[in-house]
C-alpha cells in the first residue's frame, strides 16, 4: 500500500470512491446540502453536466459534487530530538510576562488574542508555548494572510527549532508535502489540512485577506482539534471588533503588550497637507519630492506607500528623473509581481533604496532603519488598522528606535485622526 505519511492530518479531493489506497482515511462528500465540505460556503456554480462545484476554493483544486474529499487522522505523537528550541536570547519582563499568560492558556486549551504593538517581539514570545507543545509530541501551526511574512517568518523559527521538522507553504513557492510537525504558511494553505494542530497561530489576524473571509476563518477552526483539544492563538496590533468582543464576553483570553522589545514607543506619524496633485506627466508634487530627498539624505532607506497598483510605474519613471536620484537604486513591487520575493529581499539587505509598494508591505516585515512616506493616506484603501500597521514599520531597531512617518494628504480623514490617535494611546 502506498505510504500516506506525508498527508498526515491533511484533506484532498478525490474521485476514486472506494480505492484500497484509502483504506485508512475518513471519507466525506465534497458538495453537501448545497455546501462545500472544505471551505464551508454555499455553492451555486455548475459544469455544463450540471453537477455542482465550489467556485471559492478553486484556487486549491475544484470540489465537484459526487467527488470526496479523504483526510488522513494527523499523527499521534512526534519523535522529539532535544534541545527542542535552540534560540537562546531572552524575553524582556513584558514578553516574558505574556510568554507565560499564552502557556496557560496553551494548558487550559483555551483560545487567547495577544494584542501587542508592531515590534514588541511577537515572534519571540510564541517560543516558549511552541517549545511545551512540540516537546509534548505535539503538531503546532504557524500561519499569516501575508506570503511575505511567511517568508521572513520561516528563517527565524527554523533556527530558534533546528531541531524539528518545519514545513512552508505558500501558494509561489512549490515544496513538497511532508509528516512536518511545525507548519509555516498562509491562511490560505489551512484549507488542506483537517482537525490537525494541537496549537495553531494566526499572525496578523486583522490583515487581507482573512479578515473580510469567512471561507478562511472556517478553514482555520477546521484545521485545528476541536475545542479542549486544540487552541488558537491570535496575534496583531490592530484587533479587530470581533476579536475584542469575544475578550469582552469572556470566550477568549487576552493579553496587551504596549511596549516595543527595546522598550521605545511608536513614531507619531507627522501629517502633511497637499493641496494639488502628487503626481503628474511631467514630475512629482515638489514638496513630495521634497520629502523623499530628505529622507535618502539622511541615510534612510524609504518605503514609499501609494494606494494603486497603476501608480507604481509612473512613480519609478519620475523619481528615476531627479538628477540627485540617479545614483539611487530605485524599485517598485505589488502582490502580482512575480519577482516580487527577491526585490523585498534587496531591499532589506539594503541593495535597494527606494522600494514604491502598496499595503502589501503593510504588516508582518522588518527593514532595519528604514523610514516611510504614505501618499495619499486619505484614500479608502488605508483603513486605520493600516495606517498603524505602516507606522509601524518604523523604529523596530534597538539602536534606530525612533524615525519619519509621514501621512500625505488631500483631505483629513477620520482614518487618519483615529491611527494618530491610536499610536498616542499606545505611547501612553
Amino acid at each position: 500500500m502506498e505510504d500516506l505519511t506525508p498527508l498526515s492530518g491533511r484533506q484532498w479531493i478525490s474521485n476514486q470512491a472506494n480505492s484500497s489506497i484509502f483504506e485508512d482515511c475518513i471519507k466525506v462528500e465534497t458538495i453537501k446540502d448545497d455546501h462545500c465540505q472544505r471551505c464551508g460556503q454555499k455553492v451555486t456554480d455548475k459544469l455544463a453536466d450540471k453537477r455542482f462545484y465550489c467556485r471559492r476554493c478553486i484556487g486549491l483544486g475544484r470540489c465537484i459534487e459526487g467527488e470526496y474529499l479523504f483526510r488522513l487522522k494527523g499523527q499521534g505523537n512526534y519523535t522529539v530530538k532535544e534541545p527542542v528550541l535552540t534560540w537562546k536570547g531572552k524575553l524582556t519582563s513584558d514578553q516574558a510576562r505574556v510568554s507565560q499568560e499564552i502557556l496557560e492558556a496553551f494548558d487550559q486549551r483555551r483560545n487567547h488574542l495577544v494584542h501587542a504593538v508592531t515590534g514588541a517581539g511577537k515572534t519571540e514570545m510564541l517560543f516558549k508555548v511552541l517549545e511545551k507543545c512540540l516537546s509534548q509530541g505535539l503538531r503546532a501551526a504557524i500561519a499569516t494572510p501575508r506570503i511575505d511574512v511567511v517568508n521572513e517568518l520561516y528563517p527565524r523559527i527554523n533556527s530558534a527549532f533546528a531541531n524539528t521538522v518545519i514545513g512552508k507553504y505558500h501558494g509561489r513557492e512549490y515544496n513538497d508535502v511532508k509528516n512536518d510537525q511545525l507548519v509555516i504558511c498562509t491562511t490560505h494553505q489551512l484549507l488542506k489540512f483537517y482537525r490537525t494542530f494541537d496549537l495553531l497561530i494566526i499572525d496578523e489576524v486583522d490583515s487581507f485577506p482573512y479578515a473580510p473571509d469567512p471561507m478562511l476563518h472556517y478553514g482555520a477552526k477546521n484545521a485545528v482539534k476541536e475545542l479542549g483539544q486544540g487552541m488558537i492563538l491570535y496575534l496583531t496590533a490592530t484587533p479587530p471588533d470581533d476579536l475584542l468582543k469575544a475578550v469582552k464576553q469572556k470566550k477568549i483570553g487576552l493579553s496587551l503588550l504596549k511596549r516595543r522589545f527595546h522598550g521605545g514607543k511608536l513614531p507619531v506619524p507627522k501629517e502633511k497637507l497637499f493641496i494639488g496633485p502628487y503626481i503628474s506627466k511631467q514630475r512629482i508634487n515638489h514638496r513630495l519630492k521634497t520629502e523623499i530627498l530628505r529622507v535618502v539624505q539622511s541615510g534612510h532607506p524609504l518605503l514609499l506607500f501609494v494606494p494603486k497598483i497603476s501608480e507604481i510605474p509612473i512613480y519609478l519613471a519620475l523619481l528615476k528623473k531627479i538628477p540627485e536620484l540617479t545614483t539611487c537604486s530605485i524599485e517598485g513591487v505589488h502582490a502580482a509581481d512575480k519577482d516580487r520575493i527577491d526585490k523585498v529581499a534587496n531591499f532589506r539587505a539594503k541593495k535597494t533604496q527606494i522600494l514604491v509598494t502598496t499595503t502589501i508591505l503593510e504588516r508582518g516585515v522588518t527593514f532595519p532603519h528604514v523610514w516611510v512616506i504614505i501618499v495619499a493616506a486619505d484614500d479608502p484603501i488605508y483603513t486605520r488598522a493600516s495606517l498603524v500597521q505602516i507606522a509601524g514599520r518604523v523604529g523596530r531597531s534597538k539602536e534606530d528606535p525612533t524615525g519619519l512617518v509621514l501621512y500625505c494628504y488631500h483631505r483629513y480623514t477620520k482614518n487618519i485622526k483615529e491611527a494618530i490617535k491610536e499610536i498616542k494611546r499606545m505611547n501612553r
